[in-house]
């Protein structure tokens, strides 16, 4: 299953584990990356001590190649010079133009990929030094960064930006997925959803069922009902109890929701936790866990079991490998 991205990055697999906010750390990302993968960090709010804990943390736990995640809504000089300091060999931009930090990460060493939503944004990365392309659909769940389904998207990026590597992402939970990417241009995938099934990933019991019980209806893209900390935010979410009052009331703006403000948890990590704060549930949270945001994508109706992260690789990839070999006789 080795492509051009399992060439370019050092991987085995052409798969790489979604900066999850909140579901990923060393622990699964490393996992994920000694399975054949690309185990991604997400420290884009991280301080500089947390940082480089968890960049050493995964050092301990992986020779293998990983990723580090900054989204671009929030200044991200400091970081990546950490992640310089400390050797992190790929990093990965989101959100808005990246061309002021690529250079300095390609100066330090570091393999650029960057998350688009559209031709158009593929063409201007490539063209300001990004090595590879994150095409992201509409399906995806939590942050999504446009209005176009992976299946159109993907073939559009990979004709804009030939011979950069494609990722796509969005909707791929399995080897069938993954296949389909591959053979609409596509040099891997990018999964999230189907990573919250893992055994790794640090997210609340309740929030993990919630996942596995849910079909390929039960997910919502919102424009800005969660208070996400950057303006314009889009996502994708589980369609709860929270959720279903808002819809109920006409889909008020902020300041007119129901049950705006109210206690709704607590984390012993992060305090209390209010309604239609974004939060990702993680094991120490308590309280509704059914009504707080629940990141996923449509990809979610093909989670059903709860697995090792690197068992989910290995078995997306020889999926995916089973079927390029039967549509071959």
């Amino acid at each position: 299953m080795k492509t051009i991205l399992c060439e370019r990055l050092g991987i085995e697999r052409p798969i790489i584990q979604a900066p999850m906010g909140g579901a990923v750390g060393p622990k699964l990302a490393a996992a994920v990356s000694n399975a054949g993968g690309l185990g991604m960090l997400v420290l884009w709010r991280a301080d500089a001590d947390t940082m480089r804990r968890q960049i050493r943390e995964m050092r301990a736990l992986t020779s293998r190649p990983f990723g580090v995640n900054l989204n671009l809504d929030f200044p991200q000089e400091e970081r990546l010079e950490i992640c310089l300091e400390e050797h992190v060999p790929i990093i990965s931009f989101f959100w808005r133009d990246p061309s002021s930090l690529v250079p300095r990460a390609k100066a330090g060493g570091a393999i650029v990929m960057h998350s688009v939503g559209s031709a158009i944004d593929a063409k201007r990365a490539v063209d300001c030094g990004v090595d590879i392309v994150i095409a992201q659909g509409w399906e995806a769940g939590g942050h999504v960064r446009g209005m176009v389904a992976t299946m159109p998207l993907v073939p559009a990026v990979v004709d804009a930006v030939a011979p950069a590597p494609v990722v796509a992402a969005g909707g791929i939970a399995d080897g069938r997925g993954l296949a389909a990417a591959l053979a609409l241009g596509a040099a891997g995938a990018w999964i999230g959803t189907r990573f919250l099934a893992s055994e790794e990933a640090a997210i609340h019991p309740r929030y993990r069922e919630l996942v596995l019980q849910a079909n390929e209806n039960d997910t919502v893209y919102l424009d800005n009902l969660f208070d996400v900390r950057w303006p314009n935010a889009p996502h994708r979410t589980l369609r709860n109890q929270t959720v279903r009052s808002w819809e109920a009331a006409g889909r008020p703006p902020s300041g007119d929701r129901p049950g705006e403000g109210d206690v709704i948890g607590n984390s012993h990590s992060i305090g209390p936790i209010v309604r239609y704060q974004s939060y990702t549930p993680g094991a120490d949270a308590e309280g509704e866990i059914d009504a707080m945001s629940l990141w996923a994508g449509q990809s979610a109706g093909l989670v059903s079991k709860l697995q090792p992260a690197g068992d989910i690789v290995r078995e997306i990839a020889d999926e995916a490998r089973l079927i390029f070999q039967r549509l071959s006789k």
